[in-house]
């Protein structure tokens, strides 16, 4: 079963086509990855499936339910089983690394303080951040940024996890480490999970599947393997980071 779709999904903002009929699907428990060069929508892409945008034409189906047709309650209520790992991780720099991971519990839930300490404590031992809830952004690494945002994201105990470049900005072992976490992420948890990245090693490690956003749509989809071995053009250049073939270079 399906737990998320795009069918012939088009996105514009003023003259500029975005998405051009873009058609996916994520099985239940699968990893997507989706590749593709910088500003070629796949940040927009992940926020028509948080809501943030509304498709000019198609939909968006996650858990069974057309994302832009909800009521803004119901709408929360499908966020509720969503978790979002962001770019930068987006940590509140005046808040704790507890007050972090627990704040949509907080804001969202009826949860009572004790239980939410309690769960906080639990996100930040499972990926391996212990004891730190008094700490504070700024006494943090990068990799432990991350990590934390990874713990708030799980701390809604969601069905599906987001991630958002998530090596982005880290050193090569850093990112290592946070594609392990993401890789025990989904075989303990069995979370549905989306990345969009640019970084071939972490899709090779953390993606069932990888796939490819060109010009708006959908070029090719395949497992890590088939990736590594397609001729197709256009992909074959991505992955090798070639300065020459079909992909203009600004």
């Amino acid at each position: 079963m399906a737990m998320i779709e795009f069918h012939e999904v088009h996105k514009s903002f003023d003259d500029l086509a975005v998405l051009r009929g873009v058609t996916l699907e994520v099985e239940r428990g699968d990893s997507l990855v989706v590749i593709g060069t910088s500003g070629c929508g796949k940040s927009v892409l992940i926020k028509h499936i948080i809501g943030l945008l509304r498709p000019d034409r198609g939909r968006v189906v996650v858990a069974g339910q057309v994302v832009h047709e909800l009521s803004e309650r119901s709408l929360n209520e499908l966020r509720r089983k969503l978790g979002m790992l962001f770019q930068n991780a987006a940590l509140f720099d005046s808040m704790t690394v507890g007050q972090n991971v627990g704040f949509f519990l907080r804001e969202q839930t009826r949860l009572k303080p004790r239980v939410i300490a309690y769960r906080v404590a639990e996100k930040l031992s499972l990926v391996g951040l212990p004891g730190t809830e008094h700490l504070y952004p700024a006494q943090l690494s990068g990799g432990m940024r991350k990590r934390v945002g990874l713990a708030r994201a799980l701390a809604v105990e969601p069905e599906i996890l987001l991630y958002d470049e998530p090596t982005t900005g880290l050193d090569p072992i850093r990112a290592a480490a946070i594609n392990q976490l993401i890789v025990a992420m989904r075989e303990q948890l069995a979370v549905t999970s989306i990345a969009i990245t640019h970084d071939m090693q972490s899709a090779y490690t953390i993606a069932d599947r990888i796939a490819m956003l060109y010009e708006g749509a959908i070029i090719f989809q395949g497992t890590p393997d088939e990736v590594r071995r397609t001729e197709q053009p256009v992909v074959r250049q991505f992955i090798e980071g070639s300065a020459v073939g079909p992909i203009a270079v600004d």
